[in-house]
C-alpha cells in the first residue's frame, strides 16, 4: 500500500525536498487538538440521536440496543406476571420465598470509537490523510455523544501500540479522546517489528464493550485478518455497530492516463496509468473490498457509512445516520 502521494497527483503534501518536520505540522497530514475541539458546534448536526428511541417513561432510551441494556436495581417478592428468568435464586433460597430481580433502564449508553491509525491510513491524494479524517470523524461523534449525554470511550491503535479509553461522561471525556487522537497518530515506523493487528484490536474492543453500547469502527478495513469476521459477529450480537469506511479517490479509480511518480518520502516509483487492463483491475479490487464490507454489514446487522478523503465528513455522517434511523 502506498503511504503518500506527491504533487504529481495534486496531493497537498510537499515533495522530497521538504523537511519531515514540516509534514508533521501540516493539518492535512496530522490532526491538531485545536481543529478537533473546533468541531464541537458542527457536531450538533451529526444526529447520533437518530438511532435512539425516545422513551415516554423514565430514562432516555427504551430498549434501543441489542442486548438487555438494563442494570440490576433490587430484588422483591415475586408477583404474578414477573418473568421467571428474573427469579433471584440466591435470595429465594435464603428467605424461603420467591424473589424476582428488578432492573432499571440505563439512562446513558456507551459510545465506543475504534480508530485505525495503521500505515494504510497514512495516505492521501486529495483532501486530507485518511488518518486525519478518522480523527475528525471520532471527534465529531464524540462531541455529538456529549450533546446527547452519552459516555465516550474507545480504542486507538496502529501496528505497534494501542490505547484504550474507558467510557466516561462529559466534556472531559471528549477532550481526553481528542488528546489521545492527536498524540497517538500514525508515524512512518519500521513495520518489521510490528505485532499489533486489526484482529487484536477487535479482541481488545470486545473486552471493554458492555452489551447495549454503540460501537463505531473507523477504518479503511484493510488487512482485517481471517478471524475478524468472528469478532465483528460477536460485537454486533449485543451492540449496535457502525462501520465508517474511509477511502482515498485514488483507491477507487486510477488518475487520468499518464505517468506519475509516487513517493512515501523515502523511496519513489513510477506509476503508468495508460494500461486499461491495470485500470480495470484496480477498480475491481476496490469494488470487491467495498462489496465485502457491504456483505459483512448485512450479515451481522451492522451499518456501513463510506466517505472519500475529499468529501465533507459531516455530510457523510448526517446521511448515513439518518438512513440508519429509517
Amino acid at each position: 500500500m502506498i503511504s503518500g502521494l506527491k504533487q504529481h497527483l495534486k496531493t497537498r503534501v510537499a515533495r522530497d525536498k521538504q523537511k519531515p518536520s514540516k509534514l508533521v505540522d501540516n493539518p492535512l497530514v496530522r490532526a491538531t487538538t485545536k481543529s478537533l475541539i473546533a468541531l464541537r458546534q458542527q457536531a450538533r448536526s451529526v444526529p447520533l440521536s437518530a438511532i435512539k428511541i425516545i422513551s415516554p417513561q423514565s430514562g432516555a432510551y427504551l430498549s434501543p440496543f441489542k442486548g438487555r441494556g438494563m442494570e440490576y436495581e433490587e430484588s422483591r417478592i415475586y408477583q404474578p406476571g414477573d418473568d421467571i428468568r428474573n427469579i433471584d435464586w440466591r435470595v429465594t433460597a435464603r428467605s424461603g420465598k420467591t424473589y424476582s430481580k428488578q432492573f432499571r433502564e440505563e439512562r446513558e449508553r456507551s459510545v465506543l470509537m475504534w480508530v485505525d491509525y495503521r500505515q494504510t491510513m497514512l495516505f492521501a491524494t486529495k483532501g486530507i490523510f485518511k488518518s486525519v479524517m478518522a480523527a475528525r470523524a471520532a471527534a465529531l461523534l464524540a462531541w455529538s455523544a456529549v450533546h446527547q449525554g452519552d459516555r465516550i470511550g474507545g480504542l486507538i491503535f496502529d501496528e505497534q501500540q494501542h490505547y484504550e479509553i474507558k467510557p466516561q461522561n462529559g466534556d472531559k471525556a471528549a477532550l481526553h479522546l481528542i488528546n489521545q487522537l492527536c498524540h497517538h497518530q500514525t508515524k512512518t515506523n519500521d513495520l518489521k517489528n510490528s505485532s499489533n493487528t486489526a484482529e487484536q484490536a477487535l479482541i481488545r474492543l470486545r473486552r471493554v464493550t458492555r452489551p447495549g453500547s454503540l460501537v463505531i469502527l473507523i477504518s479503511d478495513f484493510r488487512r482485517l485478518g481471517e478471524q475478524a469476521e468472528s469478532h465483528l459477529m460477536q460485537l454486533s450480537r449485543h451492540n449496535d455497530v457502525i462501520m465508517f469506511f474511509i477511502f482515498d479517490p485514488l483507491e477507487r479509480n486510477l488518475p487520468p492516463t499518464g505517468t506519475y511518480r509516487i513517493s512515501d518520502g523515502e523511496q519513489s516509483k513510477v506509476l503508468n496509468t495508460a494500461n486499461k487492463q491495470a485500470q480495470s483491475a484496480h477498480q475491481l479490487q476496490f469494488q470487491q473490498h467495498f462489496q465485502y464490507l457491504q456483505s459483512l454489514s448485512r450479515r451481522f446487522g451492522m451499518s456501513l457509512i463510506s466517505c472519500a478523503t475529499d468529501q465533507p465528513i459531516e455530510q457523510a455522517l448526517q446521511q448515513g445516520l439518518r438512513l440508519k434511523r429509517s
